[in-house]
């Protein structure tokens, strides 16, 4: 187990941000309620953000858009042209300096000069051996290879050359010394032997000023900038990047040194293969930049890329945990990061919160999570029914009648105040301290309605999600659920979906499920469900609510679901049939129709013709509000 530490920088929180969970779960619901899961629903919800938090979509975008501003400024040309211009000028130099002296010595050298090679790499080789008249343009050939010698090992090892402050022969060879410990390090890492990696620190330490705290995080910090090295110049066209080579061994002067840079560069090929090795980049820019700098636009471009397939999660067992959060704090900024860990709250804040569990693996949405899409559902109902302050709903709870009585040992009623505190004044009488006795004690008369068993019957066929009622009918149903279990608990519900079989279902069940793909409306089924469960229920009201968008099209032979389309007489009449002994078994039927098409609405007549139930239109967008509003002024 790994952890990190960063400087306090005065905006941390301690504590960090909470997640409401009841607005994540709002915003998660449509996708829940559809039955794409849990897992997806999250991913989503990660993906598009909240308001006032970036998804990963929004990530994404700008991480894309970095690398394609990064491409068109980085001109991977720029190098090579600054080095041309640099010898033209001290070329230019010598070639005055030449100019004033007319000896044959002077034409010898103009001769040499005009003899120079046309590629950098020659032209340096061959005024290492030359001799300046110019002591300005000497001094400029010497600031130009140095600094060439600098980019070339900027450009394999990030900062390298700050160790080194003047790259004298005694600093090049402790740099070869460095390299060959490092190579022999690897090597006695694949054979398991053990190595002395702080030994090494101590004595290369300032090499590395990022401080890196094993050999494998040093190892991923030099392959990842090498593979950029190797990127920029895969990027190159042949002759560029063979004059770039050329160049480069030209200026290292140390063939032992450069021995140790290929084998290093190889032994991290072979450590590190997944990294962008020789991978071209095409679409640059025209941005002048030395060549260290180049490399740091590919290292960056190569930081950006990964980043960028990560958020995308395009890949088998992606997860939020796979973004390097350093990376996004670097090239994003804080904030990003800010919102990034607020993602990757969202699911232990749920699991916390009770609202979903893992089992084997997999994200389940809980009875709780279910209950509390049903609450937030009815909240929304509640608010477009808009009842009046005053009106009381009556239920299967008691009511009061008005009266009072007085107050019996084990009495559930609620006290009267007023009454009681008026029988205590009355027995104190006047001046005196009023003090409560148990005989001052009176209690709010109640009657007690009625409790309720309801069967709700839920359309889950295929044309429910087709015609756009599937999540209305699905947030009716759970918030009628939430609805009896906070105002109503004497009562009951038991929720019944159907399709070409019908079948009881819970809260949470109902919540994450999906429409079925099958054919067939089997009402006949449902009703004969909705008789033995509400049969086996003790309250003395029973009903059975159905919410459908069709007529029957499926019934039940020898136990298996028969489809038909358009129904036949057979499957009306046995649908007709088991409604008529749920109406002789004291059920009330209430139909809700969210069609008008003219089969559904001859089938319903005759229904409520034949059982005495009552059918209603309406529209989707409005079932949660028509139902429980006529649940609650039964």
């Amino acid at each position: 187990m790994r952890s990190r530490y960063h400087r306090w920088d005065g905006s941390q929180d301690p504590l960090g941000e909470k997640v409401d969970v009841r607005a994540v779960l709002d915003e998660m619901s449509d996708e829940l309620l559809s039955g794409y899961g849990p897992r997806w629903s999250l991913r989503e919800l990660q993906r598009r953000g909240m308001t006032g938090r970036s998804g990963l979509d929004d990530m994404l975008r700008r991480v894309r858009q970095q690398r394609r501003r990064l491409e068109q400024e980085t001109d991977l040309s720029g190098p090579l042209r600054e080095i041309r211009q640099k010898l033209n000028e001290i070329i230019s130099t010598e070639r005055s300096a030449l100019n004033e002296n007319k000896d044959g010595d002077a034409r010898l050298k103009e001769a040499m000069l005009d003899a120079l090679p046309h590629h950098p790499a020659g032209a340096i080789r061959e005024l290492t051996s030359y001799e300046f008249t110019s002591p300005e343009a000497a001094q400029m050939f010497e600031e130009l290879v140095e600094g060439l010698r600098r980019e070339v090992l900027n450009s394999y090892f990030r900062d390298l050359s700050g160790a080194i402050r003047n790259l004298t022969p005694e600093d090049l060879g402790r740099l070869k010394d460095m390299l060959a410990e490092l190579n022999d390090m690897i090597a006695a890492d694949r054979r398991g032997d053990e190595y002395d990696f702080e030994g090494f620190m101590g004595r290369y330490g300032d090499f590395f000023p990022e401080n890196p705290r094993d050999l494998q995080e040093l190892l991923e910090a030099m392959a990842r900038r090498m593979a950029a090295m190797s990127r920029m110049l895969a990027s190159m066209s042949e002759s560029q990047r063979k004059e770039l080579a050329e160049l480069a061994a030209s200026v290292m002067a140390d063939m032992d040194l450069a021995w140790q840079v290929d084998r290093l560069n190889q032994n991290l090929r072979e450590l590190m293969p997944s990294l962008p090795w020789d991978q071209a980049s095409p679409n640059w820019g025209e941005a002048e930049m030395p060549m260290s700098s180049a490399v740091d636009a590919m290292e960056r471009l190569g930081e950006l890329e990964e980043l960028e397939e990560t958020m995308s999660g395009d890949y088998a067992g992606a997860t939020l945990d796979d973004i390097d959060e350093d990376k996004v704090r670097t090239l994003m900024g804080d904030e990003a990061l800010d919102d990034l860990r607020w993602l990757k709250k969202i699911e232990r804040a749920l699991e916390e919160a009770g609202i979903l569990r893992r089992r084997r693996g997999e994200l389940q949405l809980t009875p709780r999570g279910a209950r509390m899409i049903g609450e937030r559902s009815l909240t929304k109902v509640l608010e477009r029914i808009r009842r009046e302050p005053t009106h009381r709903a009556r239920g299967g709870q008691a009511e009061p009648t008005g009266a009072t009585r007085a107050w019996q040992f084990g009495d559930p009623d609620p006290i009267s105040v007023q009454r009681t505190v008026h029988n205590a004044v009355v027995r104190t009488g006047p001046g005196k301290n009023v003090r409560l006795r148990a005989e001052d004690f009176e209690v709010i008369e109640t009657e007690s309605r009625p409790r309720t068993a309801t069967a709700l019957l839920l359309d889950l066929s295929m044309s429910m999600p087709l015609r756009g009622h599937w999540l209305p009918a699905k947030r009716m149903a759970l918030a009628l659920n939430a609805l009896i279990d906070s105002k109503y608990p004497e009562d009951s519900l038991h929720l019944i979906g159907f399709s070409d079989y019908a079948h009881r279902m819970e809260p949470a069940e109902l919540a994450s499920s999906g429409w079925q793909e099958v054919q067939g409306t089997n009402m006949q089924h449902a009703f004969l469900l909705a008789r033995r469960v509400l049969c086996e229920d003790p309250r003395a009201i029973k009903q059975v609510i159905m919410v459908t968008d069709g007529e029957p099209t499926a019934h039940l032979e020898d136990g298996y679901a028969w489809f038909n389309w358009p129904p036949i007489p057979e499957t009306i009449e046995k649908t007709l049939a088991e409604a008529m002994r749920l109406a002789r078994s004291d059920i009330s039927i209430h139909v809700f129709m969210l069609e008008r098409a003219p089969g559904l609405e001859a089938f319903m007549e005759k229904l409520a013709k034949l059982t005495g139930g009552s059918i209603y239109r309406a529209d989707s967008d409005a079932i949660g509000a028509t139902v429980i509003g006529r649940y609650m002024r039964r």
